[in-house]
């Protein structure tokens, strides 16, 4: 499980979201900078702003601050709006306050700081990986129109007598793992996200794994899916308005 939780690095790299302007976006939910709308199905585009208005909507999530959720055996608190992340491993025992915009950061280790500039530098480019797999899991619908993702409506299927709509995310030239590729199945009754499947080459057929994507609760403004059946993924998840300094800056 380890092992293919980290081959989940593929998202995005780039996490700050400029929207572009363009005669095919809507002031609803734009899309970031980069994103592939040439070779994205309008149907597909139209899917992912719906899933979008079903979580919250744009606003409510780009005014969303603090985020801290569980994953595996890392507690994490993210600053959303300044980039600042604090990631508590307990396996290890290490600390890591990164930004992840700058790539500045601390790192301590059982109890002692790294400061050795290489050293450090390895262990924040860590951090930041980390962060883009575990956040990735927990906001994985909200990031459908980002940098690199291209778009493609797959048509329905009804799955225990539910019908989706499925969507296929492909990457241009972003992330660690580019070759990677995604499926989402959307609820037509609900817009939200239920199942999502991950595929190690863009190229295959059969997914390397199939897992739900649900259990959705409101956290401040937004929904979000923790805790879920399979009891993999996100948990113990908060939404804060406010979070003292202390949190991204001592250990």
């Amino acid at each position: 499980m380890k092992r293919i939780l980290y081959l989940l690095v593929v998202c995005m790299i780039v996490w700050s979201c400029d929207p572009v302007e363009s005669e095919n976006t809507t002031d609803e939910n734009p899309p970031c900078e980069g994103f592939d709308l040439a070779n994205s199905d309008p149907a597909a585009i139209e899917l992912a702003d719906s899933v979008m208005r079903a979580m919250g909507g744009r606003k409510n999530w780009d005014n969303t601050r603090f985020i801290s959720w569980n994953f595996g055996r890392r507690d994490l608190v993210w600053d959303k709006m300044e980039g600042r992340v604090r990631i508590e491993s307990l396996r290890d025992s290490t600390t890591y306050l990164v930004n992840i915009h700058d790539g500045t950061g601390r790192v301590q280790i059982r109890g002692q700081e790294i400061t050795e500039p290489d050293s450090l530098q390895k262990l924040l480019t860590r951090a930041k990986n980390i962060w883009i797999n575990d956040s990735y899991w927990l906001v994985m619908p909200f990031k459908l129109k980002d940098t690199g993702v291209t778009l493609k409506y797959l048509g329905e299927d009804t799955v225990s007598n539910e019908r989706f709509n499925i969507l296929e995310l492909t990457f241009r030239e972003v992330g660690v793992t580019p070759q990677n590729k995604y499926r989402v199945m959307v609820s037509v009754k609900e817009n939200l996200v239920k199942r999502w499947s991950y595929y190690e080459n863009a190229n295959q057929d059969s997914a390397n794994w199939n897992n739900p994507f649900d259990n959705y609760q409101n956290y401040g403004n937004i929904l979000l899916s923790a805790d879920r059946s399979d009891n993999r993924g996100p948990k113990n998840v908060r939404v804060d308005e406010s979070l003292p300094d202390e949190v991204f800056t001592t250990f």
